[in-house]
């Protein structure tokens, strides 16, 4: 048994308590319930001590008031005949202190609050009232600083600008792009991007949520709303497989903005830049009413017309000429109730992977998840990427593969793109030959390999080949120990691996996607929200979703669906992590919830699915997937199944090199390719990157 780490007792304000003696005396006091104000000081940045408003006194330690970001508790001197060191967080001394420092913070700071989008959540407003004077005794004109041009998703005030430096910290601790700094000193220094051109990270928007002052405001948003005219739902974001804790605002029917929540397992507090700016994208090109082909376009229908022509349809054709196909957005339950339809139909052509990754169920869940857990990076001491590029595929997980490579000691390599990840890395090569070579190579003397395999090694035709080719190069390299399962998929689809818990992949006999959408395979294709595959002429196309993209081109029949921040849904992470989805709104004119629509399509068919409500339904999953009525788990793979995937026999890969399939991180999915932001930033992001190639 490990021995118990060593603890320090002190006093905070008569109270006694036990820390770790790494602990800073801020950390302490909040241990002991006092509150701390502070400014620059976050918890997950590096310390830099210079708002002074966190201040405390420290008995028998210097006569003057201690910063108490930058002090730790093991620096305390101990007191006089063996009492404990006390530490003052109400004391007159730091009353008088902290309200200097924040009479000094509001120099230069504008009086614009009636009319400050951060009015409401802004810590100096706050904190002016909590710790500060009633007025000041300043009269001097306030020092102006121009607002800087830092890219389309953040909008600057900087003459609120209290030197912070968290954003600073940000771009260059979390980010890893540098993006921001500061430019000249004293009253004319300046947080820029130097020379006022876009920041480049794709997590740029956090910097909007770490400015404590409302120096640093999302643009999109600016200007929209108050925070107490919204109604705040917790959900889970869906535009990566990450499964992003956020908070969907809205007001009334529409969503007004999408913020972080705090899951230390997942996504710590960061959010993406499509995650968090998507939201014009979930109301604009959106389908709110049926729709029926007739004469080679698409005309407004009714219910009752569009069930009617699907059950023609149907009905005309034999079981194995009917398809279903699930997109990378859908939840849990559509598929379920699409999974449950076809079956009753005698169908077994659906499959949820319209990239054509070869991942499939029959190997066992260990071959699909990302077994070590997102969190476990943290524990890695090596860590292979093969076919993936996770800045663009899922920018927070790969701000935790920077966070544990800062810590150092990490043997770090990749396969396939070179590409700047915002680490340092050993390029390895670009394709199967360089992974071959790891099958026959001696294990690396380290506790906790890792060998991450994305999409870009999947989905392609010898992807099965190349499964088995990285499963064998883990147990080469060590991944796979008792204790340890290092073999991890990144998926980029919110959806793929609740699909493949429910076996929505081809039964005996049944066509997979690719085979799906080709002409003359099938007569009717049921398309739920599946808008990345071209499926050729043919078929009679049924399409199930949300926007006019291109699965609603290509339909005969639209059924309107529901957006993820529309309705209740399950999703599992590419860890495996089951994750709840809330309805934050509802669906635009006659767009309904997606099982509802496939359960009064099958009273139509004659073949009534055995639920008529959500909870309903919910039983019967869980009958059927007990794992998922488990909410924040992990059900974890076994190392067998990569042993067994080892032994699977696939042939020899092509000499392609990998590819990662994210090539705009901005246009990935139907809701984002209806957002005018996205739009703009993937045209900017394609101007910086005609840029630097000249």
């Amino acid at each position: 048994m490990a021995d118990a780490k060593p603890m320090t007792k002190l006093l905070v304000d008569g109270v006694a308590i036990e820390v770790p003696p790494e602990y800073t005396l801020l950390q302490a006091c909040e241990a002991a319930g006092a509150e701390i104000p502070r400014f620059c000081f976050h918890e997950r940045l590096s310390i830099a001590g210079n708002c002074r408003m966190c201040l405390v006194e420290v008995k028998g330690g210097p006569p003057k008031p201690v910063a108490s970001c930058a002090m730790a508790v093991r620096d305390l001197r101990p007191a006089a005949k063996g009492e404990l060191p006390a530490v003052l967080t109400k004391s007159p001394m730091v009353k008088k202190a902290r309200r200097g420092v924040m009479e000094f913070l509001l120099i230069n700071h504008p009086l614009d609050c009636p009319i400050c989008d951060q009015g409401g959540e802004c810590d100096l407003q706050d904190q002016a009232i909590a710790f500060g004077f009633s007025g000041s005794r300043y009269a001097e004109n306030k020092r102006a600083v121009e607002d800087k041009y830092i890219g389309p998703l953040v909008r600057t005030s900087m003459n609120r600008c209290i030197h912070c430096t968290r954003c600073v910290r940000f771009t260059a601790e979390v980010a890893g792009t540098g993006d921001m700094g500061a430019i000249g000193r004293g009253e004319d220094m300046e947080i820029t991007t130097y020379l006022e051109t876009a920041m480049t990270s794709e997590l740029q928007g956090n910097v909007a949520d770490l400015c404590p002052v409302g120096a640093l405001l999302p643009k999109p948003y600016s200007f929209k709303a108050r925070s107490w005219e919204l109604a705040k739902t917790d959900s889970v974001d869906v535009m990566d497989a990450l499964g992003s804790a956020i908070r969907v605002d809205s007001r009334s029917r529409e969503v007004m903005r999408i913020l972080p929540r705090t899951n230390d397992a997942v996504n710590e507090e960061w959010i993406s830049d499509k995650t968090r700016q998507i939201v014009d994208g979930l109301k604009t090109r959106r389908l709110d009413r049926p729709y029926l082909r007739e004469s080679g376009k698409l005309r407004p229908a009714t219910w009752r017309e569009v069930f009617a022509a699907i059950a023609a349809k149907m009905k005309a054709s034999r079981p194995e000429k009917i398809g279903a196909l699930a997109g990378d957005l859908c939840a849990v339950e559509e598929m379920f109730a699409l999974k449950l339809l076809m079956e009753s139909l005698g169908g077994t052509s659906f499959d949820c992977r319209q990239d054509g990754t070869k991942l499939d169920p029959k190997f066992g869940r260990a071959s699909y998840l990302f077994n070590p857990t997102v969190a476990g990076i943290e524990e890695a001491d090596a860590i292979t990427i093969v076919g993936s590029n996770p800045r663009r595929e899922a920018p927070v997980l790969n701000a935790r593969v920077r966070k544990r490579w800062l810590r150092g000691n990490l043997l770090l390599g990749v396969i396939g793109e070179q590409a700047d990840l915002t680490y340092e890395y050993n390029y390895l090569g670009a394709g199967p030959e360089t992974l071959a070579r790891f099958v026959d190579r001696p294990p690396a003397q380290k506790e906790r390999p890792m060998l991450l395999l994305g999409q870009g090694a999947l989905a392609r035709p010898d992807g099965l080949a190349i499964l088995a080719q990285a499963a064998k190069a883990a147990l080469a390299l060590g991944c796979i120990k008792p204790g340890w399962l290092g073999f991890g998929i990144l998926h980029t689809a919110a959806a793929r691996v609740g699909g493949l818990d429910l076996g929505f992949v081809p039964g005996r006999g049944g066509l997979d996607a690719e085979a799906m959408a080709k002409n003359g395979n099938l007569d009717v294709l049921f398309n739920l929200g599946a808008d990345e595959i071209d499926v050729a002429p043919g078929a009679f196309v049924i399409y199930q979703g949300t926007h006019g993209d291109r699965g609603a081109h290509r339909a005969d029949v639209i059924l309107p669906g529901a957006t993820y921040t529309e309705k209740s849904g399950l999703y599992v992470n590419t860890e495996g992590r089951v994750q709840l989805a809330e309805r934050a709104n509802f669906p635009p004119g006659d767009a309904r919830e997606d099982w509802t629509i496939l359960r009064a399509l099958s009273a139509v068919l004659g073949k009534t699915l055995p639920f008529d409500s959500l909870h309903a339904l919910r039983a019967k999953l869980y009958a059927q997937a007990p794992h998922l009525a488990k909410l924040d788990s992990i059900l974890p793979g076994e190392a067998a199944d990569i042993e067994k995937l080892a032994a699977v026999e696939a042939g020899a890969p092509s000499a392609a090199p990998f590819v990662s399939p994210v090539g705009d991180f901005y246009m990935t999915n139907p809701i984002a390719r209806a957002s005018a932001v996205m739009a703009e930033c993937s045209a900017l992001a394609r101007l910086l990157l005609q840029q630097a190639a000249e």
